[in-house]
Parts: structure tokens; C-alpha cells; sequence
């Protein structure tokens, strides 16, 4: 464990205070053994936007839990291995399904977690089983017909659920057929999305049933849009980028004109996909609240 530990550089936001507490287990076993009280379980923090003003809590970060075995078809790969990494490896080896994590900034749990997709790949359409970590029931396994995959959903978020491992089945394929598709993804999300040289979180806000954030948003003419050091991507809009040191305010305050944009044009109140961690500012919390719709 690590206490006082500064986030700042560790984000892809660039943005970030001190987190109380810090704990970096290494194994499934050690973060089993480990005798956490209210944490919260990240990745590497690519899709979170930390508070300048620090978090007061606890935080695990699986980072460092990064083993991934392969046999045969199958590969079992634990919460911190990295997306890029993991296609890498099955490609070498000829087995094609993971192709699309390619250019994904996140780790194995975040992926399993949000359901993550893009060029007509998903984590959905190839994982077997995955290992779940809750409080009450400690380490468990549930099947791909168990996790109620949905867009950007599992059984994770309703079920308060941390993913420790996942072990997806692939399909053999010519290596350069497989590195082609590799290469064909990264290009056309170069094409839409800032790479991390440009810091940011990814998308900012999900596709509403039926339609994308990205048009609402571009449609609401929030294209360039700033709040002091933050700044709405000209090329896409439902990305913001920490363009001149922004704080965690600077780029909630853009959230929520952006929202708010939105909200007045087509009536459609947009829902977050970054994750926030704070609650030491009053303001901050009061956008998070609008934004996720849990005012009082």
C-alpha cells in the first residue's frame, strides 16, 4: 500500500491530485488475500478523471496484475494486462478475436467490465469465463452467459462487481491477415480519436439508445468548445483534451456545458462513459451530480 499517492502523471488526462490510499496487489491470489475495506478497483486509470483536489478514500489499481497464459485457442489473461499487449500476443501466436483492443489505452478489467468494442469486435463475441470479485462473496467465476453483456454493460456495474481475470476462446488465423486488421484498426481510430500525446479520457459521454453522443454534441456546436485549460476536440466532439493544465473543474465545467448544449437542443440529457473520482470539492460534486442525474 501506498498512501498520499499522486496521480497527476499517472492518468491519461494528465489531471489528477493525491489518493489517500493506493494498493497495487500483483496476483489474483494477493488481491484475494488482501483485506480491503471501501475501495475502489482501477485499471490504469485511462478512462477516470481524478480530481486536482485528491480522493480521501482507498483505491486499488491492478496494474501490476499482468499474467496472461495461452493454451491452445484459449488465452487467460488477469485485469492488468494491458489491451494492446494482449493482441499482440494472440496475433504472434495466429489467433484472431482481439484485434480490436489494439489501440485501447485500458487494461483486461476495464474492457471485460464496460463490454468493450469497436470494428464489429467485441469482448462479448469471444470471452468464456471470467473471474469476478465482490466484498460479500469474495472471488467467483461467472460464464459469458452470466455476465448480461449489453452496450458498454455487464452484470459488473449492477452487481458492484471487480473483474480479476477473463479467459476468452479465439479462432486461428494467418498472422498477416491478423496484424493487417490490427493495423486497419489503428488507423481508422487515429482517424477518429486523439491519440494520448493529446491527453484525454476517451470518449466523454455514451451513445443514447439509437443514436451517438458524438452527433448530438456536434449538432449542439460544442466542436472547440473551451473551460479554461480544457478544451472539445476539433475533430470529434465527444472529446475533451487537456490542452494547457487543465484542472478536474476546468473539464467538469465543459462536461456540463456540453450537457447542458445538448439538453437544449435535442431534449436528450447525455449520460457520462469517464469515470470521476473526487468528492473534496463542492462544486465538482455538484456537476457530477447533474451529470449522473443522483441530486437530491
Amino acid at each position: 500500500m501506498q498512501a498520499e499517492y499522486d496521480t497527476g502523471k499517472l492518468t491519461t488526462f494528465k489531471i489528477g491530485g493525491k489518493i489517500k490510499e493506493v494498493y497495487f496487489p500483483a496476483s489474483v491470489e494477493e488481491f484475494c488475500a488482501s483485506e480491503f475495506n471501501d475501495v475502489k478497483v482501477f485499471g490504469n486509470l485511462s478512462n477516470t478523471l481524478v480530481s486536482s483536489y485528491g480522493y480521501s478514500g482507498a483505491v486499488v489499481l491492478t496494474s501490476k496484475m499482468d499474467e496472461i497464459r495461452i493454451e491452445d485457442t484459449k488465452i487467460y489473461a488477469d485485469c492488468g494486462v494491458k489491451g494492446p499487449v494482449l493482441a499482440q500476443q494472440a496475433a504472434k501466436l495466429g489467433l484472431s478475436g482481439l484485434e480490436f483492443m489494439a489501440g485501447f489505452p485500458g487494461s483486461v478489467g476495464g474492457e471485460v467490465y464496460m463490454n468493450a468494442s469497436a470494428n464489429g469486435q467485441s469482448v462479448s463475441s469471444v470471452i468464456v469465463n471470467i473471474i469476478l470479485y465482490s466484498k460479500d462473496r469474495g472471488a467467483f467465476t461467472l460464464k459469458k452467459s452470466e455476465m448480461e453483456f449489453g452496450y458498454r454493460s455487464s452484470v459488473c456495474q449492477r452487481g458492484g462487481y471487480a473483474v480479476l481475470g477473463a479467459e476468452f476462446e479465439l479462432e486461428r488465423r494467418p498472422a498477416e491477415e491478423i496484424k493487417a486488421k490490427m493495423q486497419e484498426n489503428l488507423a481508422f481510430r487515429k482517424s477518429r480519436q486523439p491519440g494520448l500525446a493529446l491527453p484525454n479520457a476517451g470518449s466523454v459521454f455514451r451513445n443514447p439508445q439509437g443514436d451517438f453522443a458524438g452527433r448530438l454534441l456536434e449538432d449542439a456546436g460544442v466542436k472547440g468548445l473551451k473551460y479554461g485549460g480544457a478544451k472539445v476536440w476539433e475533430n470529434h466532439s465527444n472529446f475533451i483534451l487537456n490542452e494547457n493544465q487543465a484542472s478536474s473543474t476546468d473539464v467538469l465545467e465543459l462536461m456540463l456545458l456540453m450537457y447542458n448544449r445538448v439538453k437544449e437542443k435535442s431534449g436528450i440529457e447525455l449520460e457520462p462513459e469517464i469515470v470521476f473520482l473526487g468528492g473534496n470539492n463542492a462544486r465538482e460534486i455538484e456537476i457530477w451530480e447533474t451529470l449522473t442525474k443522483t441530486q437530491k
